[in-house]
């Protein structure tokens, strides 16, 4: 049986994209048949992953959950995949500590699901496992992210991780070309998509909320210099602390852009790209995870619950399925100088920390 070192090594090195996973779920899903496991490949005609180890006692289903893409980049200008998240430490930790569970007959009662998800960077991994019932005879998910050094050090964790909704909206603006010359003739595109961008910075929410609204790609280009563009692409990243602002958020953002565009007769029409919710968390499986980690490290490693910026496709499975009870946590791993960052860099020795935190959790419930 190979350690999570010797599994993140060889995950580390075979990045794919999302639903591109195909050599990251063959080697995952070899290594759990091997061990055990009754495998599902090709979940919801997917590269996701379902293994099960029945304990043929009554009890509850706990599901661990492990993302496996990696991220897109552009190095030296070359597009490339490479783990910058750390979904490969995700898998690495998650398969191991369900080989040491198995080997060590931990489960005693009920039923012990993992799900390896694809493309959770794309924000619909969890949706595609979820539709094709992954869940659905699920009690329990846990999941957990790496996090960055300023937010906890190697030796300390964090029970619940509140992550914030993200989506994601573009808009094509279009006009109506002219000769440069005669601009009267026609309605810039560019000039409306420097509106939208303007009035999109000046919708704002309740200031005692967390919000944010900011154009991250302008696309524009009528392949000359001296005639008026018809068309350009704007796209905007939205994030809100609850999912009922990102509601109210991303309504004002879509009038704003519409309106400011409609004043030079150009029209927009707004695509949502992503969306990933904010956090949903029970209370009693951040406990669960509180006083795991209390005893794998000790109570002063034990860090408080914090919110995060981020975004996370893991809280979907809460939010489409509220009766299943969800945590998510974090692992502190001297991770530099930052997620999705293309150097980005962590503590191997963590790793293994991670492992017995998910394994004491499932003793807890299941042993």
């Amino acid at each position: 049986m190979l350690n999570v070192f010797e599994h993140y090594a060889s995950l580390h090195e075979i990045p794919e994209l999302g639903f591109q996973e195909f050599k990251t779920s063959a080697y995952i899903s070899r290594h759990l048949k091997a061990a055990g496991f009754s495998v599902e490949d090709n979940f919801n005609a997917t590269t996701g992953i379902v293994a099960l180890l029945e304990s043929g006692q009554p009890g509850p289903t706990l599901a661990l959950r492990a993302d496996m893409d990696a991220l897109g980049h552009i190095i030296n200008g070359e597009p490339c995949a490479r783990h910058t998240c750390g979904h490969d430490a995700h898998s690495s930790v998650v398969l191991s500590a369900a080989q040491e569970l198995i080997a060590e007959g931990a489960v005693k009662r009920g039923r012990l699901k993992l799900i390896f998800q694809p493309a959770e960077e794309l924000g619909t991994g969890a949706l595609a496992m979820i539709a094709g019932g992954a869940i659905d005879d699920v009690d329990m998910i846990l999941g957990f992210h790496l996090r960055p050094a300023e937010e906890c050090a190697v030796g300390t964790a964090i029970p619940a991780v509140r992550y914030s909704a993200c989506v994601t909206l573009e808009a094509t603006i279009r006009g109506l070309t002219a000769h440069a010359a005669r601009p009267h003739l026609g309605i810039n595109a560019l000039d409306a998509a420097v509106s939208a961008v303007q009035a999109v910075n000046a919708v704002h929410l309740a200031p005692g909320k967390s919000w944010s609204a900011k154009a991250t790609r302008f696309l524009c280009d009528a392949g000359v210099t001296n005639s008026i563009p018809d068309e350009a692409r704007v796209v905007f990243d939205l994030r809100a602390g609850e999912n009922e602002e990102m509601t109210q958020l991303q309504e004002r953002v879509e009038r704003a852009i519409k309106m400011s565009v409609a004043a030079s007769g150009a029209t927009a029409e707004v695509m949502l790209l992503k969306a990933m919710p904010a956090a949903e968390i029970n209370e009693e499986m951040t406990a669960l995870i509180a006083e795991s980690i209390g005893e794998v490290l000790g109570e002063a490693a034990l860090m408080p619950a914090r919110a995060t910026p981020g975004s996370e496709d893991f809280f979907h499975y809460a939010v489409q399925r509220p009766a299943v009870k969800s945590g998510f946590w974090g692992l502190g791993t001297g991770l530099t100088p930052g997620l999705h960052h293309p150097e980005m860099r962590f503590d191997l020795n963590s790793l293994p920390i991670g492992v017995k935190i998910f394994k004491t959790c499932v003793v807890k419930v299941l042993g």
